[in-house]
Parts: C-alpha cells; sequence; structure tokens
C-alpha cells in the first residue's frame, strides 16, 4: 500500500478553508478570551503601586469592576468555543467516516481478499478521530496561545528588556526540542494506527470465529495472540510518551530556571530602584501567561502531530484508485439479454502464476452453463470474472457484444445475482435479508419469494414468522435454512446473469429437491453459471466446462461428455461410486 504523507497546505485547502467561517468565528472569540485574560496582570500593577501604596479605593472599584467582567467574558467564550467548535469537530469527524466507507466499498475485490475486515473497520473509525484537534478548539487554541504569547511578549519588553531577553534563551530552547520531537513521533503515530488496526482484526477474526476456537479448545493460543498484539501496541505508546514527557520535562526544567533567574533580577531591580513592585508583580504574572500557552501548545502539538498520522492513513485508502473510476468504464448499459462471452481470456491472482489461461467460450443468453473440476481449478475465478469481481490479465469479456472492462459497474451489477456455498446473511431479520436487494419490492413479490424457496416451510413454524432475528451471520439458523434464505433474496433480485456456487451444498436431502425445483425457475430466461461439484445436480445444463489446471479441458453436455468418456466421465463415475 502507497504510502501518503499529508501536508499542512493540503490538509489547509481539504479541511480547514471548507470551514474558515467557523474557524474564523473561533478565532475571534479566543482573541477576546485571550484579551479578557490579560486584563488580570495588567491590573495588579495598578492594585500594588496605586491602590495599595496611595489608598485609591476608586481605583480598586474599577479594578475589580474590570477583573469581573474579564472574567465572565472568559467564561463565555470557552462556553462557545467548546459548543461551535466542538460540534462542528464531530460533524467532521462523521463526515470523514463516511467518506472513507465510501470509497472502501468502491474498491475492487483483491484489495479486500488481501485486508482484514476488522482492521479496514479501525481504519473507518479510528484513523479520522485526530481531526479534532484541527476544527475544534485544537487548532484555534493553537493561535490563540501564540498570541498571547506575543502580545505577553510585548509587555514583558515594555517592563524590562534585560529580563525579557534572559527569559527568551530557554523558550527558544523549548520550542527547539518540542520541533524536534513532534517530527519524531509522528511516524510512531502511524504505526500505532496500523498496529491497532491489526489488533482490532485480529479481535474481530476471534469473536466471528469463536465455535472454531472452542471447537479445537484453542481459546489459549488465541489469548497468547491477541496479548502479543496488545503488548506491541503498549510498546509503541511507551516510545511515544517517552518523547512526550521529554518535552514536558524539558518545559518543566527550562522555564523553572527563567522563573528563578527573573526572581533574582527583579529582586535585584526592585533594590536599586529601576524597577517597581507592581511592575514586577505583572511581568510575572504576564511571564506565566506567556508560558502557559507555549506549555500547552507543546500538548496541543502533539494532538496535531497524532491527527496527522492519522490523516496520512486515511489518505492511503482515499488516493486508491477504485474499481469503476470513471475513466475506462464510461458504457452504461440499458437491460442486457446475458449473451457472455470470454475470448482467450487469462488471469492470475500473482504476477507470473496464471490462475486461468488462454480460456474462450460462449454462454448464450438465458442459458446454463456449468463449471466442473477438481479443487483450484479456476471455476471460482471464471465466476468472479463473468461476475465483474475480476478483471482479465488478457483477453476480453463480453456482455451482448460490448467490452465488460467498459461497462459501468453499477449498470451491470443491478442485473447481476447470486447464491454462494457460504452466503452472507445480515444481522436483522429473515425479511430484512430477502428484501435486500430490493428493499422496496412488495409484500407480494416478497411472499411469491419466499415459496419459491421454500422459506415458508420453516418460517412458518417460527413465532415471528419472517420477522424472526437471525443473529449475526444469520447464526441462529441452519446451513439449509440459510441457503433457502439466500436463494429468496436472489429470486427478489430477478438478474439477468446468475451466479450460482454450490447453491444447493448445505440443503438436505428433503430440502434440495424443493430447491432445485424453485433454482429451475429462477434459471428459466437467465444466463446462469453454476459451480457444482456434485454433477448429480447439472445435468440438466447446456453446457458444461470441465476446468483442468486453468484450461478447458472439455465441454459439451453431460450426454456427450458420459459418452467421451474423458475427465467428465471420470469425474462423474468416480461421484457415482462414492
Amino acid at each position: 500500500m502507497k504510502k501518503s504523507r499529508v501536508t499542512i497546505g493540503h490538509v489547509f485547502r481539504t479541511i480547514v478553508w471548507p470551514r474558515r467561517n467557523i474557524v474564523f468565528i473561533g478565532l475571534i472569540l479566543i482573541v477576546i478570551s485571550r484579551l479578557a485574560g490579560l486584563v488580570l496582570p495588567g491590573a495588579t500593577k495598578y492594585l500594588m503601586d496605586d491602590v495599595i501604596a496611595k489608598g485609591d479605593l476608586r481605583m480598586l472599584k474599577l479594578l475589580l469592576i474590570a477583573v469581573i467582567g474579564s472574567i465572565i467574558v472568559q467564561a463565555v467564550t470557552s462556553f462557545l468555543l467548546t459548543k461551535i467548535l466542538s460540534v462542528e469537530a464531530q460533524h467532521l469527524i462523521s463526515v470523514l467516516r463516511a467518506q472513507v466507507q465510501k470509497q472502501l466499498l468502491r474498491l475492487p475485490i483483491r484489495f479486500f481478499d488481501n485486508t482484514k475486515s476488522g482492521a479496514l473497520v479501525s481504519r473507518v473509525m479510528t484513523d479520522v478521530e485526530g481531526v479534532r484537534n484541527l476544527v475544534g478548539t485544537g487548532l484555534v487554541q493553537l493561535v490563540g496561545g501564540l498570541l498571547s504569547a506575543v502580545i505577553c511578549l510585548v509587555l514583558l519588553i515594555r517592563i524590562s528588556p534585560m529580563m525579557t531577553l534572559y527569559v527568551l534563551v530557554p523558550v527558544l530552547i523549548f520550542g527547539l526540542i518540542s520541533l524536534k520531537a513532534f517530527s519524531y513521533i509522528r511516524p510512531i503515530f502511524r504505526e500505532r494506527g496500523k498496529i491497532n488496526a491489526e489488533v482490532t482484526g485480529r479481535l474481530t477474526e476471534t469473536l466471528n470465529g469463536i465455535r472454531v476456537i472452542k471447537g479445537f479448545n484453542a481459546e489459549a493460543q488465541e489469548i497468547k495472540t491477541f496479548e502479543r498484539g496488545v503488548e506491541k501496541l503498549f510498546l509503541n505508546v511507551k516510545k511515544s510518551l517517552t518523547s512526550t514527557s521529554l518535552v514536558t520535562s524539558s518545559a518543566t526544567l527550562l522555564l523553572g530556571l527563567a522563573s528563578t533567574g527573573i526572581m533574582g533580577i527583579g529582586s535585584y531591580m526592585i533594590i536599586e530602584g529601576d524597577l517597581t513592585f507592581g511592575d514586577f508583580l505583572s511581568f510575572t504574572l504576564y511571564l506565566g501567561f506567556m508560558i502557559a500557552p507555549i506549555v500547552q501548545m507543546s500538548n496541543i502539538g502533539s494532538q496535531l502531530t497524532e491527527a496527522f498520522a492519522g490523516l496520512d492513513r486515511t489518505e492511503e485508502i482515499m488516493n486508491m484508485a477504485p474499481e469503476d473510476d470513471g475513466i475506462q468504464r464510461t458504457i452504461a448499459i440499458g437491460k442486457i439479454r446475458g449473451d457472455i462471452s470470454f475470448n482467450r481470456v487469462s488471469f492470475a491472482y500473482e504476477e507470473g502464476k496464471n490462475v486461468l489461461n488462454d480460456i474462450s467460450f460462449h454462454a448464450p443468453a438465458g442459458t446454463v452453463t456449468a463449471l466442473v473440476g477438481t479443487s483450484g481449478s479456476g471455476k471460482t475465478t471464471i465466476a468472479g470474472l463473468a461476475a465483474s469481481f475480476l478483471n482479465p490479465n488478457l483477453g476480453t469479456i463480453t456482455v451482448d457484444g460490448t467490452d465488460l472492462s467498459q461497462v459501468k459497474l453499477e449498470s451491470y451489477r443491478s442485473q447481476l445475482g447470486g447464491v454462494l456455498q457460504d452466503d452472507f446473511l445480515f444481522e436483522g431479520t429473515i425479511r430484512e435479508n430477502i428484501l435486500f436487494p430490493r428493499p422496496d419490492a412488495s409484500e407480494e413479490r416478497l411472499l411469491a419469494a419466499v415459496r419459491a424457496a421454500h422459506v415458508n416451510e420453516f418460517t412458518d413454524r417460527f413465532e415471528l414468522g419472517l420477522d424472526t432475528v437471525i443473529g449475526e451471520r444469520g447464526v441462529k439458523l441452519s446451513g439449509g435454512q440459510r441457503q433457502r434464505v439466500a436463494i429468496a433474496r436472489a429470486i427478489l433480485a430477478d438478474p439477468r446473469v446468475l451466479i450460482l456456487d454450490e447453491a444447493t451444498s448445505n440443503l438436505d436431502t428433503e430440502s434440495e429437491s424443493f430447491i432445485q425445483e424453485s433454482l429451475k425457475r429462477l434459471m428459466e430466461g437467465r444466463t446462469t453459471f453454476v459451480i457444482a461439484h456434485r454433477l448429480s445436480t447439472i445435468r440438466q445444463a447446456d453446457q458444461i466446462l470441465v476446468i483442468e489446471q486453468g484450461k478447458i479441458a472439455e465441454s459439451g453436455k453431460h450426454d456427450e461428455l458420459i459418452n467421451k468418456k474423458g475427465r467428465y466421465f471420470e469425474l462423474y463415475t468416480y461421484q457415482a461410486r462414492i
């Protein structure tokens, strides 16, 4: 996966600038808040030199009113900052999550074959979290901190240029240490996102495969695997904490030395009469107001570094080429007849290791093409190519004479349906799973599909019928029941091209007889590809292709191939003896 490194310019253009109005309001509020915060240290000079020294009670009242007013202003602006910017930050997170999920669904099947689903969940839900510091209070606090530091610096110079110069030396050293630390931390945060995705992915697999784990008494093994993952995550966090603690410790040391020096220099200047006590107190408070945002900026800098690291990983996904890029696939086809041809098609999952070699055949519209052969011969790959899940490395696949690689996937897949050996059911009700391809289908069409797939034979025994909740992946149903729900879903979809991958493999003998009849009705008038290991289920196919080592070894109807007494005859008679 190609690494991306998000720049400040990119973030400004894509995240900050589109929300410039809200960020601008935030900046105004932070300016008001910071200026109000300077009232207190400014008032101390007059408190000490005028009110206390001269007994000016009128001045005391004015100072108290100014300080109370500034506190109220700070409280109101703080509330508005949180309400406006934090809400917008959370909205941005939800928008980015939706964008990443949308992009993921546009990526080719091969990407998902090589990536754990749990890891992708982490990419969607966790990696974008850090942007709250870009649009939320983080970025504005950073700007506000800089503003406070600059204003305080000017005021400090006005009070005592010599003491200010002494303070700036440790502050500049601290700034250099912080910049170095943040450049070191960013790759650590990137790596943390990767490790977190791996750990989340493994945990998801563990929960999905809990029956296998318990069936093989492998709990201890899974616990060790997960412990290794979280230990790796801990070591990563430990490394980043070491860097951030270095920044914090250097701040404590350097700024502490600065404060100690100011104490000595200030005391000497007061004794010499070069500085009033009120000026010294104001200088000390202004110094605190300058140092506090600088230390705060180091924390915000860490948060912003984490945000950039998360955006780096998010950008990797957003930059991936979708399977329907709109450049090559430009043809939107209408309702198809389903005439499919493979013309000298070769395909390899890995370069130099062909799974299919120079495959050519014609599946006329409305016919049934059966694919048989030993495991790993290439049957499922042919079906995947016909479904446009894969693209051939060489050769062309045409639909009604149009090159499938140039067809917009949405226009083709809207006319595609399938029933797989281990078909996926979503958590929810039986009704929701059948309606999945056609959520707006009428109750009449739904019930027709239910009857055609003989789903009603078992749902009638359930208290809630079609509204029975079946659990994650349909775990509450038997294999045969899940298969019948999947077949009903395909019937309701009413596709022009149908892929059946061992569609009756999980059915008992009685169920299979029902389903074979419903599948026969489903296949009428549709171009169907059937992958079958049980050869007794494909005797009526219009053509049977025997696939061996990525090539078509034989083709013809059942009786023709039996009479040839070739490879199909061997497979058929072998199964008949079992």
